[in-house]
């Protein structure tokens, strides 16, 4: 059941095509606002008939969105944000401005979680994403999307591969020479790029190029870009990527047992791992590349790893990896309670084992691998007290022996994995 007008919080989604694009309903919700919150830019979208007091937002924003939004009474703005006074009462209550489709990457869903569905009422319009398509004549159904509003321009290399169609929300002028660097580092140097300024509005403007001769200056800070990636190097959506794909210093999961290590931990959308013993990093890398929602913390003492660890999730498309450098079990404390934990190194050491199972969720699952003697006790150990599953791995891979083909075997790796 939703709220008295009073209550509501209408947020409208308008875009460079301003006023004159806007339907009946968003029209009257602002004539009727008391109060209209918006960036300068929005608001001067806005004919004169619309009177409403016009309030900028702060920067920066999140903090300041609780304050902002109290009614009756002064809105809030931290620091040196100077008070545009109290909100007035007028029928209507507050207006919000949304670039596009306010529930796309914008600030519809921020405003919900603060204040509940049954408080916000949302108008879209055309998501800069939809008007994008439709000027390239991509099926929006077909392409990926990638903000770089709140993301780094890295995680962009988790989508790239031949014939991938992405639409690049930008974060400012600068964003389009940002994505061409990032493109021809990553081999797609090829890659067609389109980018598209002020859609919808009198002052739209689109331009391309190719990402390897990116070279167009710095033009209008709202705009999409579009991304052909063509031909480059594949990369597998699935875990278990080569070997070669990472750098190390040999403290690496090996392609076939790092497969079925994550198979046994499962990936699921939004879930959180702790990879203790990180090494090259190898375990959260392909944890979040398994779904854009997965997060991961890696737990490594070396700081030489830890840096590997930073640039090997930079390279492959995850760089909201969290790396946290000091040894288990000491740098365990406050992180956050995970879903899931992997132990690839230390689980020998005192108190990683206890304290690892210990801080699991109630559901969580842990898998430690072990290719010594003394860690292979310790998994055996513990799965003579707390059950779960033991697997022991062998692999070989085949390799020259003279004009000849041999096997070479790999190390035996014990996995034990069990759900709290």
């Amino acid at each position: 059941m939703q709220a008295d007008n009073s209550d509501l919080v209408t947020v409208v989604g308008i875009g460079a095509g301003g006023w004159a694009d806007l339907a009946d309903a968003p029209r009257e919700a602002l004539r009727n606002a008391g109060v209209i919150f918006g960036s300068e830019r929005q608001l001067e979208l806005l004919p004169a008939e619309v009177e409403g007091e016009r309030v900028p937002w702060p920067s920066p924003l999140l903090p300041a969105l609780p304050g902002l939004l109290q009614r009756p009474g002064p809105l809030q703005q931290p620091g040196p944000v100077q008070q545009p006074g109290p909100v007035p009462e007028k029928a209507g209550g507050r207006c919000v401005l949304a670039s596009g489709d306010p529930m796309f990457h914008g600030i519809g869903a921020t405003l919900v979680r603060l204040l509940g569905a049954e408080n916000v009422r949302v108008l879209p319009h055309p998501s800069s994403a939809s008007l994008a398509a439709a000027r390239l004549g991509w099926s929006l159904a077909a392409v990926d999307v990638f903000s770089l509003v709140t993301g780094e321009v890295a995680g962009l290399r988790r989508l790239l591969n031949p014939g991938r169609r992405i639409l690049v929300l930008s974060r400012g002028a600068d964003t389009p020479a940002a994505v061409a660097t990032e493109l021809t580092a990553a081999g797609y140097g090829a890659a067609r790029m389109t980018v598209l300024s002020q859609l919808g509005g009198p002052g739209e403007l689109v331009t391309s190029g190719i990402a390897g001769d990116w070279a167009e200056p710095a033009g209008d800070p709202l705009n999409v870009i579009g991304v052909d990636c063509g031909d480059g190097p594949a990369t597998s959506v699935v875990p278990g990527l080569p070997d070669e794909a990472y750098g190390t210093d040999g403290q690496l999961t090996k392609r076939e047992v790092r497969a079925v290590t994550l198979a046994a931990l499962g990936p699921v959308p939004g879930a959180l791992l702790w990879d203790v013993g990180g090494g090259s990093g190898s375990i959260g890398i392909e944890w979040m590349r398994a779904h854009p929602a997965c997060r991961a913390i890696a737990i490594e003492p070396n700081e030489g790893r830890a840096a590997t660890i930073r640039a090997n999730a930079d390279k492959l498309g995850v760089p909201g990896l969290r790396v946290v450098e000091g040894r288990a079990p000491e740098a365990l404390a406050g992180l956050p309670t995970p879903d899931t934990i992997f132990i690839g190194g230390g689980v020998t050491r005192d108190g990683v084992l206890e304290t690892c199972l210990a801080a699991l969720r109630d559901g969580g699952r842990l898998v430690a691998n072990a290719v010594t003697v003394e860690s292979e006790a310790v998994l055996a150990e513990a799965y003579r007290k707390f059950g779960g599953e033991l697997t022991r791995l062998t692999v070989s891979r085949g390799s020259p022996v003279g004009g000849f083909t041999g096997w070479r075997t790999m190390m035996p790796v014990t996995i034990w994995s069990v759900t709290r």
